[in-house]
Formats: C-alpha cells, sequence, structure tokens
C-alpha cells in the first residue's frame, strides 16, 4: 500500500540520505521532504518540498492535513557541540519539534513518529563498555538532556495516548554524501575530505578517544527497519540502543593511511574533547538485535573503502 510521508529537517545529515532513501522505497511523491532552508539539488530535484519550521505547530499541521500524511520523521535537531554554543535555541527546537509532532499523533492525525535519540542521553556515571540498554542515565550537554527528555515523552505519549512513536540512539555516523552539522563525532567525517584535500588532517578529539559509530548506509537501514517492524514485536518505546562498530581517531587515521601512505595525522583537542569523555566507548544493541533483527553491515575497513572510494569520484 502506498504510504504519505513527511521528513522534517530532511536537508541535514541524516535527512538528506534518509529522504532519497525512503523516495526509492516508496515512490518519489509519496515523500514529503521538508526543511527551514532548501537542500542539495539532488534532494529538491527528487520530489516535493515544503518550506517548513518544526517549532511551528500550525504550520506542520497544515503540511499534514494537505498531504494526508500517514508517518512522520522528525530528523530537526540542533547537534551536540553546536548546543552547547545555543543552549536555548537548541532546547527550544528539540523540544519543541518533538511536541508537535507527538500531538498531531495523540490527536489522531498521523499514525506513526520516528524520532532519533542518540548517544548523547548517556553521562560520565554511565558504564562506558557495552553501555546497556537500560542504565544510570546523566547527560551533561544541553544535547543529551534534550534528548534524554524527549526519550522519555516519546514513552509517555505512547503509554498515555497509544501513539506509535520510534526511536534509535543514534552513535557517531560516517557519510560521503552530506557534510557534518555540527557534532562531536564530526572529526570521523572530516578526516576522509582533509585526507583527500590536504593529505594531513588536525583531530579536534584525542588519540585513544574510542566511541561508538555507524556508516549511514547501516543508520538509514536500521531507521526503515525499525519502522517497518511489527509494533507488537517492539519492547522499547523510549530509544533502542544501536551499535555497528567502535574505534578512536588513530584506528580511523591508520586505515586511511592503508590507502593514501603518505596523510598525516595531528591532535588538538577542543571543547569537544570533554563532550566524548562523557559518552560510551561500546554499545550494548541486543534488544535491536531480538526485537526487530538489527545488524550492521559495514566495519572500519569497509566503511574507509566507500569513504574514499565516493569521495575520490
Amino acid at each position: 500500500m502506498q504510504k504519505s510521508i513527511l521528513i522534517i529537517g530532511a536537508c541535514g545529515q541524516i535527512g538528506t540520505e534518509l529522504t532519497i532513501a525512503l523516495r526509492e522505497k516508496y515512490g518519489n511523491e509519496a515523500v514529503i521532504a521538508s526543511d527551514i532552508r532548501e537542500g542539495s539539488d539532488a534532494l529538491m530535484a527528487s520530489g516535493p518540498f515544503e518550506l517548513l519550521d518544526a517549532t511551528d505547530y500550525e504550520a506542520i499541521e497544515n503540511v499534514v492535513m494537505y498531504y494526508e500524511i500517514e508517518e512522520v520523521y522528525l530528523m530537526a535537531a540542533m547537534l551536540s557541540a553546536t548546543a552547547e554554543k545555543f543552549p536555548m535555541r537548541a532546547w527550544n527546537l528539540n523540544m519543541n519539534s518533538l511536541f508537535n509532532v507527538l500531538n498531531l499523533a495523540k490527536d489522531k492525525k498521523i499514525d506513526k513518529i520516528f524520532w532519533p535519540s542518540s548517544i548523547a542521553v548517556f553521562g560520565p556515571n554511565t558504564p562506558k563498555t557495552e553501555t546497556p540498554q537500560h542504565t544510570l542515565m546523566e547527560p551533561s550537554t544541553v544535547y543529551g538532556i534534550s534528548k534524554q527528555s524527549g526519550e522519555r515523552w516519546c514513552e509517555y505519549y505512547f503509554k498515555k495516548f497509544d501513539v506509535d512513536v520510534r526511536s534509535v540512539r543514534y552513535p557517531g555516523l560516517i557519510s560521503w554524501k552530506t557534510l557534518p552539522g555540527g557534532g562531536t563525532t564530526d572529526y570521523a567525517v572530516e578526516i576522509f575530505h582533509k585526507a583527500l584535500e590536504d593529505k594531513k588532517y588536525t583531530c579536534f578529539l584525542a588519540e585513544g578517544t574510542i566511541l561508538p559509530m555507524m556508516f549511514m548506509d547501516d543508520a538509514i537501514r536500521a531507521t526503515v527497519s525499525l519502522m517497518e517492524a511489527n509494533p507488537e514485536e517492539l519492547s522499547i518505546r523510549s530509544s533502542y540502543n544501536l551499535g555497528a562498530m567502535t574505534f578512536g581517531p588513530e584506528e580511523i587515521a591508520s586505515n586511511i593511511k592503508a590507502h593514501l601512505p603518505e596523510f598525516e595525522m595531528s591532535y588538538d583537542p577542543d571543547f569537544r574533547q570533554a563532550i566524548a569523555d562523557s559518552w560510551p566507548s561500546s554499545i550494548d544493541d541486543n534488544q535491536a538485535k531480538l526485537d526487530w533483527n538489527w545488524k550492521p553491515e559495514f566495519d572500519l575497513e569497509k566503511t574507509t573503502k566507500e569513504m574514499l572510494k565516493n569521495l575520490m569520484n
């Protein structure tokens, strides 16, 4: 059956690739992209687009009614490093946009919501290795606080109003299609661009900073798989842990150096180091594997080859 899908924040790092993937799956006209500004030429040419402020309830409601939207993917957010510079703007965007779509679902104007959480919900007192699905969460960033609050509201709306909302805690994401958008794990994207352009890169995180990461293709596949899962099979309505690979800057540099021997890496940690130090080094995602058969396809070696191949073209 044809679905009618709205993506809010379609021009961001995840939203761009998610929009294209969903259009390939469900048809260009069935997936309405929206953002506060226009996106890439490829995205704009691939199907319908609406200029939309994620914090404007009436504007979202009008688009939902006009296109008879059934599912909303809310990808609009201010990410960790940027949010630390503009805390109240980040809180306003990250929380009010979520309330807007939760309330549309509560009022039965849409059927299903995807909302992304993040490993930023964890804090310095969370177990760092194989971080469990259910554990101590004391986030120390504005972004993490907003995502933890969002998780609680998602579960509340599910239990109180039977809202079908689904979520994953994304690790750091690596993509060659779009530039990073102000996150603490952005070094793992920047490094490939700088390796090809300058043959060197100065990392803003210290050597030995081990973080969970994921290639974008896996992240998109996980997102769509969760949204297609039988609701009866889902045991988590806050947000699922999601894992793929885990590494530090020196490991990704070593993998790049295997392809580009002249590449040199240096380190100059900035304020993002404290954020990274508060996050897990690896994730236990067994619940996602059990509930909806999650399984990553990309490790660091495969990701490195894919990034370099596509950025060289």
